[in-house]
């Protein structure tokens, strides 16, 4: 079995895609085989007529969340079935459907806040489930491990169903000792993603599927990657697993000393105990380091992110110390305005830059050389050096000195503030 996931903005577009005819008018037969809707009729709601109503109701603990509500939360996973193999019922399918919204931790068993969620069929050999990332609690699904976790559970179906390759026939021992043992490569890119370079056969490929990589066929041949988004302690977990079934089954193994749980130590925070700090600065690099607007599209999403950007943390940590000070002491309350007030401002600052992740894209793989960034920035126009020389941040900056800063020239290192801090 193989998974696709898409993350979509408007629940009803996607279901009146599935419910139509397709771009090649392949779809025959839209119907729904699964879903839970804590109550809502979804059953009566799956028809062409219908197809609004039902969106409003997979949508309404989306809707309850407000501002809170992600950019895209709509989630939209496609399996279909090995083709050489015979096709399955709907009420298979509906099982395939039922495991893997389990499985990710959308909807799992048992459990009366999950996320709603439908399972629909509209051609052979494929299943489509729309869920959308609201908890009926309030909270959001987090989606980060959702390709690993989806990948594992295809797997595991998969077999269970009969769907995978027959095991080879198992070869004597006189003959293995004749058989050179290919040479795997396993490392991380500059860009963040793992890789396994050499395993260009079948077997090694299954190994390498089954621990958690996407193949990837191409002119380039064969080729084994996790996604940039994985975790880092997942990369880890994923490619030692990955290492340790290749060895058993005779590969040589090469795996990046980053990426051996057998060979890793605890590593010392590079700012000690502020690890949040050392990570911001990996952000930074990685700005950085962008040969193009598609790189620096990706590290900016680090910060963006509507629900897991570098932001987005900051602010409910503001929001949760202003909280916490009301609790501690209610007579505070002055304090833990402050806090409330930088918690907004830090929500005015994504609200302002969420439409910039795509403008970003477009700028070329060209990049000026740093010097010449470096003689021309100091050149601004009239108006603004102005305005930065009556502004209080500069008259700021010239008295550092007495706090142990060197001051900087106002018109390069100070920029004018896009809000005012709060009068108190």
């Amino acid at each position: 079995m193989i998974a696709h996931l898409q993350r979509a903005s408007d629940t009803a577009s996607v279901l009146a895609y599935l419910y139509g005819p397709g771009e090649g008018g392949n779809h025959t037969s839209p119907r729904l085989i699964a879903g839970d809707g804590h109550g809502a009729p979804i059953e009566l709601l799956a028809e062409p007529g219908s197809l609004p109503y039902l969106a409003h109701a997979l949508d309404a603990p989306v809707e309850r969340l407000g501002a809170r509500a992600p950019v895209r939360p709509t989630w939209v996973c496609s399996v279909r079935s090995d083709p050489r193999r015979p096709d399955l019922t709907d009420s298979q399918w509906a099982t395939v459907a039922r495991s893997l919204v389990s499985a990710v931790g959308l909807a799992p068993y048992g459990d009366p806040d999950a996320c709603r969620w439908i399972a629909l069929r509209n051609q052979p050999r494929k299943v489509h489930v729309v869920a959308t990332l609201a908890r009926a609690d309030g909270g959001l699904h987090n989606t980060y491990s959702d390709v690993f976790r989806v990948q594992t559970e295809c797997r595991r179906l998969a077999a269970e169903l009969g769907h995978l390759p027959a095991a080879p026939d198992p070869t004597p021992r006189a003959q293995e000792a004749h058989v050179p043992a290919p040479s795997i490569t396993i490392t991380s890119e500059f860009s963040g993603s793992v890789v396994a370079k050499g395993a260009t056969d079948d077997l090694s490929a299954q190994l390498l599927n089954h621990a958690g990589f996407q193949q990837i066929d191409d002119w380039y041949g064969r080729r084994h990657r996790l996604p940039t988004t994985t975790p880092i302690a997942d990369q880890v977990a994923i490619a030692t697993h990955a290492a340790e079934m290749l060895r058993a089954a005779r590969y040589g193994v090469d795996l990046a000393p980053s990426l051996d749980m057998a060979r890793m130590s605890t590593p010392v925070p590079a700012l000690g105990p502020y690890a949040a700090g050392a990570e911001l600065l990996q952000i930074t690099d990685l700005i950085r380091s962008a040969e193009n607007g598609a790189d620096l599209q990706r590290a900016v999403d680090h910060l963006l992110h509507p629900e897991h950007g570098a932001l987005e943390r900051v602010r409910e940590a503001l929001e949760a110390t202003g909280e916490h000070i009301n609790d501690l002491d209610d007579e505070a309350y002055a304090l833990a305005d402050r806090f409330g007030f930088a918690a907004e401002f830090v929500s005015a600052a994504q609200s302002e830059l969420v439409d910039s992740q795509p403008e970003l894209r477009r700028f070329s793989n060209t990049q000026q050389p740093q010097t010449e960034m470096r003689t021309r920035s100091p050149k601004l126009p009239d108006h603004r050096g102005a305005a930065l020389a009556t502004s209080p941040a500069v008259a700021k900056a010239k008295v550092s000195p007495s706090l142990g800063v060197e001051a900087t020239d106002s018109s390069v290192a100070v920029r004018p503030s896009h809000a005012p801090a709060p009068q108190r």
